[in-house]
């Protein structure tokens, strides 16, 4: 496939509608990255020949300038000498030099349309690049997300597994059974202020049988 072909072939490409039906997305815009950055090296080449081309023709033109203005000048000489077979062949180099002066003209203008033709091809060129380039940006992001998003699923359904259920249920069991025992150490065990009242109570009590014993059987009555 020749590098215009090629060329006109990218720059009418749908790189969304052909991403879109790739089985690899990520895989075929890396090589349509290639591809791109191959075509606008051949391309940036080719432009950078005819530029030295042009450079070329415009020297040779800059010469045969010279030229024509030299033949010009000895016919003229010629004439003012009496000389017009001298001054007939002088013209003769003159036109000779003239007519390649023509044509280095025409080159040149094809040159220039030729040079200026490239430079708006390898500007779509770069603007597709970046595109594509873009467009791989976003596809790793897309797929970065997704094997995170992936690896998040695989480890809630591995969390809502039976046997992760049970190691939960288990430390549940555990902790409640601790919690049991730490209630059952202190099972029965008055507080000093429950102590206190309860003795209050007992005083009493004493105090009571003791003024019981004090008292006669006549202060009974």
């Amino acid at each position: 496939m020749g590098i215009f072909t090629r060329f006109r072939d990218i720059v009418s490409s749908n790189i969304n509608a052909m991403l879109d039906r790739a089985e690899d997305p990520e895989k075929l815009i890396k090589l349509m990255i290639r591809e791109m950055e191959d075509t606008l090296v051949e391309i940036k080449a080719a432009c950078a020949g005819v530029m030295a081309g042009s450079k070329k023709a415009q020297r040779q033109l800059d010469a045969i300038e010279e030229r024509v203005q030299f033949w010009g000048e000895k016919a003229e000489l010629a004439v003012q000498k009496g000389r017009d077979d001298l001054a007939r062949q002088a013209l003769v180099e003159k036109r000779r030099y003239a007519q390649r002066l023509d044509s280095l003209e025409i080159e040149i203008k094809e040159h220039e349309v030729l040079i200026e033709q490239y430079h708006t091809d390898i500007h779509q060129l770069e603007e597709k690049l970046k595109a594509a380039r873009d467009k791989q940006r976003m596809l790793v992001q897309r797929h970065i997300h997704a094997q995170r998003k992936n690896q998040a699923q695989q480890e809630i359904r591995r969390m809502d597994s039976s046997d992760a259920m049970m190691r939960f249920d288990s430390i549940e069991n555990r902790i409640e059974q601790m919690e049991a025992e730490a209630d059952l150490v202190n099972f029965g065990r008055k507080t000093p202020l429950a102590d206190e009242f309860e003795q209050l109570a007992i005083d009493e009590e004493i105090e009571k049988e003791l003024q019981s014993l004090k008292t006669t059987p006549d202060d009974k009555k």
